[in-house]
């Protein structure tokens, strides 16, 4: 089969590989549509979680099942499914402790072009297919769909991390997609006054559309004093750092009450320590409370985020602002999420 992938740190092309095979549990599975992500450029650019040869990239896809282990019982060839992007082994220490994400050591549950071949096949395997596959309503599109396994679970945990509670007011850092379902998850769970902190007027627009109260442009002067002046001096309640670099927790440290809650989903690509300023963290004793996370998968995780999309609670698709149609424009859409122009927020390729 065919397939786009990593080589080496800073190379990517397409390669032949066999097609995969089902162990008695698992699945294999058709991509439909599939989304590249800025996690696949900071792993092939930035060589994030270090070298990988000739691994077929992508974590983001929705598809058909082909074939099933002999074990598998709810899924058969032929369903549709949603796969997410974090497919956790789920006979682990870990998932017992509470943390399937971290299933068989830290992120290991991420497997999809981390630790074995990726989405960006002709075929895929999905281990686990009962806990992992859910069912994909024929009423939900394509482009829609294919943003729950990924851009959805991850934006609604970095507003879990933060503890979003009723009436909270927050703070978003970055509203690229993810940023932007944080906007999302942070208004469903009931934030006040929600400031989202970006620039690029489509992304601003849509974070006004998911429930942002207030639009923070970091081009107009520094973030903490736009946020502590719209604040009289008193602060957020929660941040949610969905973009940014290792400084940008410097920024949320400042920009916290004390006894408040960071949640960070941001992949952080370089660097070698993050920044947390000594004085404005109470000299290490201010209570402010900084989590960090890789986003839960799962089948009953998709689940509910489908049943929010189902029930029109949320609508992923106004992310989507390419959509190509074949196989072999994986590669123009992933080179397109490498260069970032302005009017992108997430590209999507359909399969079907």
């Amino acid at each position: 089969m065919k397939g786009f992938a990593m080589l080496s740190i800073g190379k990517v092309g397409w390669i032949e590989k066999e097609k995969p095979a089902p162990g008695p549990f698992d699945a294999i599975v058709r991509p439909l549509a599939v989304a590249p992500c800025t996690s696949d450029i900071h792993t092939v650019f930035e060589g994030a979680i270090g070298e990988r040869h000739n691994m077929i990239l992508g974590h983001e896809a929705v598809g058909e099942v082909v074939e099933v282990g002999s074990e598998v019982k709810d899924f058969k060839p032929g369903d549709r499914v949603v796969v997410p992007a974090i497919t956790p082994d789920w006979r682990t220490s870990e998932v017992q402790r509470g943390y399937h994400q971290h299933s068989g050591g830290m992120l290991a549950g991420w497997k999809f072009s981390n630790v074995k071949d990726g989405v960006f096949g002709e075929f895929f395997h999905v281990n686990d297919a009962d806990m992992n596959l859910a069912h994909l309503p024929k009423e939900i599109p394509l482009e829609a769909a294919v943003m729950i396994p990924d851009m959805m679970t991850t934006g609604f945990h970095g507003a879990e991390l933060a503890n979003i509670k009723l009436g909270d007011t927050v703070c978003v850092i970055g509203i690229g997609p993810v940023g932007l379902m944080s906007v999302a998850g942070a208004n469903h769970l009931g934030a006040g006054r929600i400031f989202a902190v970006g620039s690029r007027k489509h992304c601003c627009d849509i974070a006004l559309e998911y429930g942002a109260t207030d639009i923070i442009n970091y081009k107009n002067g520094d973030i903490v004093e736009q946020i502590l002046k719209a604040t009289d001096g008193k602060g957020v309640d929660k941040v949610v750092i969905a973009g940014g670099d290792v400084h940008t927790f410097a920024q949320a440290v400042k920009m916290i009450k004390p006894g408040s809650d960071i949640g960070n989903v941001n992949y952080l690509g370089e660097g070698d320590n993050i920044d947390i300023p000594r004085s404005e963290w109470g000299v290490g004793m201010g209570h402010k409370h900084i989590h960090g996370g890789l986003c839960p998968g799962g089948r009953l995780r998709m689940e509910r985020l489908i049943d929010l999309v189902f029930y029109k609670r949320v609508d992923p698709s106004k992310l989507v602002t390419h959509v190509f149609r074949g196989f072999d424009n994986i590669e123009k859409a992933f080179m397109l999420m490498k260069d970032k122009p302005k009017d992108l927020i997430k590209p999507v390729v359909i399969l079907a």
